[in-house]
Parts: structure tokens; sequence; C-alpha cells
């Protein structure tokens, strides 16, 4: 019955179809098997790339490596052993994606979302003021 053996009192699945392989997670740097984008005119060494992606990420990622080859087999858990927070390491990987499909740096790389001034659920709070009702609080509802 769809592969499973039945004893006396229950059923069980042998072992060649568990699950047990999609459970279980591996730290592989697929970094290394993806293709090292060559460089640009302006873009030649790692310190470059990181200048031009912004968000200051040449002073953050300070022991990046030196040569090109080396930085783009960088992984996430490399800059995680640098010090860079997760936000800086998704964006650093996002960027080195993009560049790696051929896009041009001025396309992708942008700041970040600025700090949100006004906060609130809804109509209460309008330009970090709170609005009060215009309606005559003598009046009683009916």
């Amino acid at each position: 019955m769809f592969g499973l053996v039945t004893s006396s009192t229950r059923a069980f699945r042998p072992c060649s179809t568990t699950l047990l392989p999609y459970l279980t997670r591996s730290f592989v740097n697929r970094a290394l098997t993806k293709p090292v984008p060559p460089t640009t005119e302006t873009i030649t060494t790692p310190n470059d790339f990181l200048k031009s992606i912004g968000r200051s990420m040449d002073t953050k990622m300070t022991s990046a490596p030196e040569s090109w080859d080396d930085f783009w087999r960088t992984s996430g858990l490399d800059m995680r052993k640098v010090g860079l927070s997760v936000r800086d390491r998704r964006y650093a990987l996002w960027c080195m994606s993009k560049f790696r499909r051929g896009l041009a740096v001025e396309e992708f790389a942008h700041e970040p979302k600025p700090k949100k001034t006004v906060r609130g659920w809804g109509p209460s709070v309008q330009n970090g003021k709170r609005i009060r009702s215009k309606r005559p609080k003598n009046l009683k509802r009916k």
C-alpha cells in the first residue's frame, strides 16, 4: 500500500522514503559555484564596488578581500564573521547578485528607507499630532 510496511499493530515508512534529507540544513558556500563577473571600467576592485553600492559599505566591510576573485567567493557567513548586520549583509549579497547578472550599479543601488515620522494606527495621529474629534463634547448620542 504505497510503500508502507505494515506490522501487526502499526504502519511505518522504510528508511528509503523518510523526510530526513529534506529537514536537514547545510552550510554550503554557494558563492563558490556562481560565476565571477568581469570588472567594468569604473569598478575594478572590491573597494570600488562597495563604494558604488552606497550605504557606506566600504567602511563597514573593512576586511574585504583585496582580490576580485576572492571577493566574489565571499559568503554571507564570512560577512557575518566580519561583523556586518543582517540588513547590511542582505543588501550586499543582493547587490552582488544583481552585478553578477550584468546590471549597472546605478540601476539597483539605493539608500535605505528613511525612518517613519508618523507613528500610529490611523487617522487619530496625523503629521505627528493627535487629532481630536470636532464634535462638541456636551452633545449626547441618543
